[in-house]
């Protein structure tokens, strides 16, 4: 283990997710380089006061009112006092603390994008697991971490991987010389069931992931693909991409989670584990390297990987993905949106999980791919879609 970084202070939005609680793992096994000064959670309570106990922050921030009051009236029989914000105003606050250096954007969905943005706004190094705030907000927030010299490292495991096969993201030449980028997929829990039965399948069964252990809108984006769609846009964005350089192929092993093939025929390859811990401890201890938590990889035990094109046909969301890239403007927005109300809506038991991307293509048909230029007409076009998703799921019901 290195012993030549200082201690980073961390804020952690979405502290009581698998990513946040995997984030605050990696922090527990090197508490000499990293210390908590914020969490930020919407309402599970009991899993935020362990946290406050086990990492003293000095800041906690609860998004849902109703569970701040709860919050506040527990915490004091801990004996502990930190400083409770409420609200969205209060992710941002946190966000541009400078006793902050670096932090997790892990809150599920478009509910994450002002804290990311203002994160970005502050000069931090902006740990990106939520991709919805980069899909919706699109060259915005990369802009705004370029104006002000903050460092955005990708969380996902595909592009961090991705990340670390390019190796040096700030070298324009080494970029020139990508002629490919793949990023791999699991396949889902539904990879080789009935076409004919995937409408009755259940929210349960949709978020039975084989391989990774997530929320239960993440677990149904895997499930439909979308996840996969969002990456792609993600991926474009991060590493300045056109939409025909990046291609997804089905890994059910998930062993290997990005391949980067340069134009002189050569292949880097990142392998390991399934376990978010490990591209959030290189994010986090980025460019040296820190215990995950995580073993290596025996490769005697993995003799046999397996790579396929996906059917389009099973996941009709990867392809419209795509289709979005490459008409730019709003497009991705209004699918974000549109998608997590259709993914609320299926764990809700509103619509059948076929009726996502039905949800979805169909709001997206009303929307002109314009282009928009600040944080607040993105947001307005979220609402819009939103607005329009819910007719839809009305519609279906």
């Amino acid at each position: 283990m290195s012993t030549n970084i200082k201690s980073k202070g961390i804020a952690i939005l979405g502290s009581t997710g698998s990513v946040g609680k995997s984030t605050l793992d990696v922090v527990a096994r090197n508490p000499e380089h990293f210390h908590v000064v914020a969490l930020g959670a919407r309402r599970s309570i009991d899993e935020l006061l362990l946290q406050v106990k086990q990492f003293a922050p000095r800041y906690v921030v609860i998004t849902d009112e109703h569970a701040a009051n709860e919050f506040c009236s527990k915490i004091k029989q801990l004996g502990q006092a930190p400083n409770v914000l409420i609200g969205a105003e209060g992710l941002n606050q946190v966000a541009s603390l400078p006793e902050v250096d670096c932090v997790m954007a892990a809150i599920v969905g478009a509910a994450g994008l002002l804290s990311t943005l203002a994160a970005a706004n502050s000069s931090k190094t902006v740990l990106l697991a939520n991709k919805e705030a980069l899909v919706m907000s699109g060259e915005l927030l990369i802009k705004a971490a370029i104006k002000s010299q903050a460092t955005l490292l990708p969380i996902d495991s595909e592009h961090n991987a991705v990340f670390q096969c390019m190796h040096n993201l700030a070298n324009d030449e080494i970029k020139q010389g990508v002629h490919q980028v793949t990023l791999t997929a699991s396949g889902g829990p539904f990879l080789h069931t009935a076409l004919s039965e995937l409408s009755n399948v259940t929210p349960d069964q949709a978020c039975a992931h084989p391989k990774w252990k997530m929320g239960r809108k993440i677990s149904v984006d895997s499930a439909t693909m979308m996840n996969k769609g969002l990456e792609v846009i993600e991926a474009c964005l991060l590493f300045g991409l056109d939409v025909s350089m990046v291609d997804v192929v089905i890994h059910p092993q998930s062993i290997v989670h990005a391949m980067v093939t340069y134009k002189d025929g050569s292949t880097m390859a990142h392998l390991g584990h399934p376990d978010m811990r490990v591209p959030i401890a290189h994010a986090m201890a980025w460019p040296l390297r820190i215990d995950s938590g995580v073993s290596g990889l025996d490769m005697t035990q993995h003799s046999s990987l397996e790579f396929y094109s996906p059917d389009l046909h099973r996941f009709p969301c990867l392809k419209l993905a795509a289709e979005v890239q490459s008409e730019g403007g709003v497009s991705p927005t209004v699918m974000n949106a549109a998608n997590e109300v259709a993914v609320q809506s299926f764990l809700e038991e509103k619509v059948r999980f076929t009726d996502i991307y039905k949800v979805v293509a169909s709001v997206m048909e009303n929307f002109e791919p314009v282009c928009v230029n600040s944080v607040e007409a993105i947001i307005e076009i979220d609402k819009q879609a939103r607005q329009l998703a819910h007719q839809k799921v009305t519609s279906i019901t």
